[in-house]
């Protein structure tokens, strides 16, 4: 049984799902739809091999068909420490649990590490699309860096059964022309064995945290990674969902423009996700937010409210790992599906 959105938004309900974005109008943006890949993939530089496999990703799960995508990321053990994102259920150092979770909530695809997949690919490649991380930012180095270093090859991906790729950027980081380098290479061969990418595509700066505010979520800032993100050829860009705007002003570096102030958007949540939409080629490329860390008795509605801003502002789709995994498997597999509600809900539409 599907979940009544407005009941679970409570008194945010009118807020979040009367909005209209006036700024960037939705008939100014591709829009995500089962048409998707005909509509818009057929007609870029993508080989047949990544229509298909992208195509898989789209089918499968409780949203096959929508032209959303539900994932389930689990790279935390590395990007967060394996204490800090298991312990609360310490069922899921096992790998197979993790892959037993995205099965059973049904999602588009799996998202993981070389390790992981290394011990579960062959029992669940044919059920689950699978996507392998290839960089990493690990914590042990003292004292850390925040660096994406390379931890698997794309070979080892196709190897593996994977139907896709993906990496992390961090932008604005010392090490971001790098990173650059090395992911647009890895995005490239990923294309020609034919697996589609998906980019990370975060920012990290202690600069970019000041007392006033934290910018790493601002959507001026992130809409720019965004941008440089679907540069290198992402077939999906994962960004974390914008909570403030005005990162290049407050910060006083980089180029912009008053008129995205002033005119293309607000400080409703709706129209800030929109402004990431838009940085993806005017949605042509796919955004998916990222579910954040997990509060705890909160999250059930935070990932509600999080589907709705980013369909609304005209997203693909939700990459939620932690509020799924740091709980048992029947509550994480209900967060994961109330998500999927909210996208396969006619009654909720793009603003």
């Amino acid at each position: 049984m599907r979940i009544n959105v407005r009941e679970v938004l409570g008194d945010e309900a009118d807020y979040l799902l009367g909005h209209e974005c006036k700024a960037v109008e939705r008939d100014q943006l591709t829009l995500p739809g089962p048409d998707y890949i005909d509509r818009v993939l057929l007609d870029s530089d993508r080989p047949v091999a990544v229509l298909r496999n992208i195509q898989h990703l789209f089918d499968h799960g409780g949203l096959g068909g929508s032209g959303y995508l539900s994932i389930l990321p689990v790279d935390q053990g590395i990007e967060h420490s394996a204490a800090a994102s298991f312990a609360k259920n310490p069922a899921y150092f096992d790998p197979m649990r993790l892959a037993e979770l995205a099965v059973a909530a049904e999602c588009s695809g799996f998202a993981t590490t070389l390790g992981v997949l290394g011990m579960i690919a062959r029992r669940y490649a044919h059920k689950i699309p699978l996507i392998l991380k290839l960089n990493h930012n690990e914590l042990l180095t003292y004292p850390n860096r925040g660096d994406q270093v390379p931890f698997a090859s794309v070979r080892q991906a196709f190897d593996l059964g994977a139907v896709g790729v993906g990496a992390t950027i961090y932008f604005g980081s010392e090490q971001s022309d790098r990173q650059l380098q090395e992911v647009s290479t890895m995005f490239a061969e990923a294309h020609r064995l034919g697996l589609f990418t998906i980019l990370w595509c975060y920012l990290r700066n202690p600069a970019f945290k000041t007392p006033e505010a934290d910018y790493h979520l601002a959507a001026d800032l992130s809409g720019q990674a965004n941008h440089i993100g679907v540069t290198i050829e992402a077939d999906i860009i994962k960004q974390k969902m914008p909570e403030n705007n005005g990162g290049y002003t407050a910060l006083k570096f980089g180029r912009t423009d008053p008129l995205v102030y002033e005119q293309l958007t607000t400080d409703h949540p709706v129209d800030l996700t929109r402004w990431q939409v838009v940085n993806c080629y005017a949605g042509r490329i796919g955004l998916i937010n990222s579910g954040g860390e997990s509060s705890g008795a909160g999250d059930f509605v935070q990932a509600v409210r999080t589907a709705v801003i980013n369909k609304r502002a005209g997203g693909m789709g939700l990459i939620v790992g932690r509020k799924a995994f740091q709980r048992p498997l029947e509550e994480g597999v209900e967060i994961i599906r109330a998500i999927q509600d909210v996208y396969l809900d006619a009654s909720v539409t793009v603003a």
